[in-house]
């Protein structure tokens, strides 16, 4: 009987609140304490509207208003522990299409499956098409993502970073 307990208790506990870590590499829930850190002025371990207040004006934002407040703190189950405010990113960036989408959204434009698109095709549809790029963001997106030396552009390597916010360890 006691196996049986113990695997029920680890299914509940596996869709509890502590889940949330297994969403994130180890190096972004740095990253999010540390915002968390910055965010949590008055050091209580809970962000509140105090704090936001606090930083939102550290970021030159004076006059917001108590309702802005508010909501922002009521978009949280209940008081915004580090815990909450990681469930609270994992929700938005589940929000997101997965890698597997995006990839296949390329593929269209890739009939061959080589795993890369032409540096120059992908640069007129971005800049032509729908939501278009600026010159800026041109020279951003080949800065963050250099194409090869014949001009190729590795799509399965933005979509990673898309997905998961950093390169692959190679």
């Amino acid at each position: 009987m006691a196996p049986k307990k113990a695997k029920r208790r680890q299914q509940q506990g596996e869709g509890g609140s502590s889940n949330v870590f297994s969403m994130f590499e180890q190096s972004q829930i740095q990253e999010y304490k540390e915002a968390f850190t910055i965010i949590d002025q008055n050091r209580d371990g809970i962000i509140s509207k105090d704090d936001l207040r606090d930083v939102l004006a550290t970021m030159g934002q004076l006059n917001v208003k108590n309702e802005e407040l508010e909501a922002m703190v009521k978009e949280a189950s209940g008081p915004i522990n580090f815990t909450v405010f990681l469930t609270m990113f994992g929700e938005k960036l589940k929000g997101a299409d997965p890698e597997d989408v995006i990839v296949s959204a390329f593929k269209v434009l890739d009939p061959e499956g080589t795993g890369a698109i032409k540096k120059e095709f992908l640069e007129e549809l971005l800049t032509t098409q729908c939501d278009r790029f600026t010159a800026e963001e041109m020279t951003n997106l080949w800065a963050a993502f250099p194409p090869d030396v014949a001009g190729n552009v590795d799509y399965k390597n933005i979509c990673y970073v898309i997905t998961h916010g950093e390169d692959k360890e190679e």
